[in-house]
């Protein structure tokens, strides 16, 4: 079974991408990455196949460069800066910094190795990609299409009988049905309800004229694991401080989970919460989490009300509708809804990620705040990280009691 090309356009990538990349152009270009894919599903088994078709997607990857248009619409973007769109209108990615396998059992394995500012574009690439190739070659893609058509019509029929009430960007990339399917329901999404504000795809923003929507992931924070001179436990301010001097305060909202939001909340400093427009949770408890934002944003003097809690945390809409409604007086409330609006359908999604690993040699890890989202390929190195972590959380808490 030959597929038609998944990636037509290097804009059909998540905005944070660009972001990311933006900050390790101009900062950071001789850190080196490895980035390994790992499904969290159970019973999930790739073929021959499937592998043969998701490397002959890679090959045309590969292939593809920007468009003058393309280009021009990320320097429309008022915090992308002209000198990296022209490193752009060099870059293309390089087809051996990816290799691929399948063990007897049928486990996919996918890493990327290269530059950072190169190997950390093709997660998302990547993702889409072992995506649709699942989907189209195990299961009656036609069927599945029924199905999703029919939970989006009712999710639109939610929102214009007024049981959704809250806004949303789509954020749905990286585990889409397919690149035609994620098409329509942006589409639908904003043509037919007032709550989508954008989406985090770059093409389809430009292509239905919406607003491209992303800051920064996990990936930002753990390669500063991987510069010598920063100590562990102090990456977050240091990728505060990189990301607000390169943006000047534009484009700000900081994700709090990646060493865990306590220690990210000795970093979230008086200047930290005057400079960021607000906080992005993705793990843990959603309730706790965002009261413990409010009561440290309120501790500086600052009205949260100002501030945006924005949840991302494998969403749907009830469970926003039921976040919106609690915190909506108390603070601006936003959402990235991805999964639940790309691919829901009567076959149970996919849970990848490709997550970095490895910068300049050393390993990175993602602590979170939820049990099952750790990933680490270096079991003493996550133990080093998790005790230089409470070891400082531990000490300023002393300090604080003194």
């Amino acid at each position: 079974m030959k597929l038609e090309p998944i990636i037509t356009s290097l804009l059909d990538t998540d905005l944070y991408k660009f972001n990311m990349d933006q900050v390790i152009f101009h900062k950071h270009t001789d850190l080196n990455g490895e980035y390994y894919f790992k499904c969290r599903n159970t019973d999930v088994v790739f073929t021959p196949e499937m592998l043969e078709e998701i490397d002959a997607q890679i090959d045309w990857l590969c292939a593809l460069r920007f468009k003058k248009e393309e280009l021009d619409y990320l320097r429309s973007i008022r915090f992308i800066k002209n000198d990296y769109v022209e490193f752009l209108r060099l870059w293309h990615p390089i087809r051996e910094y990816v290799e691929t396998g399948l063990s007897e059992d049928g486990e996919l394995s996918v890493v990327v190795r290269g530059p950072l500012f190169s190997a950390m574009q093709f997660e998302i690439f990547l993702l889409e990609i072992i995506n649709e190739v699942y989907f189209r070659m195990q299961y009656d893609y036609e069927e599945l299409l029924v199905s999703a058509k029919e939970r989006l019509d009712q999710k639109i029929d939610d929102f214009k009988s007024g049981k959704y009430t809250f806004k949303f960007a789509e954020f749905g990339c990286r585990r889409r049905l397919s690149r035609e399917w994620q098409d329509e329901v942006v589409r639908r999404f904003a043509q037919e309800t007032n709550n989508c504000v954008g989406t985090s795809n770059v093409y389809l923003a430009m292509k239905y004229h919406l607003t491209p929507i992303g800051t920064y992931a996990h990936e930002y924070v753990q390669m500063y694991q991987g510069i010598d001179s920063i100590p562990l436990a102090y990456t977050n301010h240091y990728a505060m401080k990189d990301w607000f001097n390169e943006y000047d305060g534009d484009n700000g909202t900081a994700l709090t989970d990646t060493l865990t939001t306590d220690l990210f909340l000795l970093d979230f400093t008086r200047a930290m919460v005057n400079n960021y427009s607000g906080v992005r949770h993705d793990s843990g408890d959603p309730y706790a989490w965002g009261e413990k934002i409010i009561e440290h944003i309120k501790k500086y003097g600052v009205d949260p009300k100002t501030k945006t809690l924005l949840f991302s945390d494998s969403l749907d809409f009830d469970r926003a509708q039921s976040l919106y409604n609690y915190f909506k007086d108390r603070a601006k409330v936003s959402f990235g809804i991805g999964t639940f609006c790309s691919n829901d359908t009567s076959a149970e999604a996919l849970n990848i990620v490709i997550k970095l690993q490895y910068v300049n040699g050393r390993p990175v890890a993602k602590l979170s705040d939820a049990s099952g989202k750790e990933m680490c390929r270096d079991e003493h190195y996550m133990e080093y990280l998790k005790r230089s972590v409470d070891f400082r959380i531990d000490r300023e808490a002393m300090a604080d009691n003194r």
